[in-house]
């Protein structure tokens, strides 16, 4: 099982977290919410709990729940600016489909 992060995403989150000044790295997670019935999480992470999932991107870690990581299995993370947009896309090829508003999906 993994996740990956393009180095555009690595390089976004390093500039945060350089900023922040303290944290391990990033969590990326899943909760039930929606019209299509699952969201992703994203929070900074300064402690590591001993169930998590961690991959290394270099200078920190992507940090994922067991049970989120069934979810997120193969996904790509990236970020993308587009006009006066940005933010992070999941490129997740578990989701079947998602809301209209694109914040939910379904697997």
């Amino acid at each position: 099982m993994s996740l990956t992060m393009t180095a555009s995403a690595i390089e976004h989150v390093q500039r945060h977290l350089d900023s922040r000044g303290k944290g391990v790295g990033i969590r990326v997670g899943v909760q039930t919410t929606g019209c299509s019935g699952l969201s992703y999480v994203l929070e900074f992470v300064d402690d590591v709990n001993p169930e998590d999932n961690t991959f290394d991107q270099g200078g920190f870690s992507l940090v994922v729940d067991p049970k989120s990581l069934a979810y997120l299995d193969g996904t790509e993370l990236d970020f993308v600016k587009e006009g006066l947009n940005e933010g992070f896309q999941f490129n997740n090829p578990n989701a079947k489909n998602a809301c209209g508003c694109g914040e939910s999906f379904h697997v």
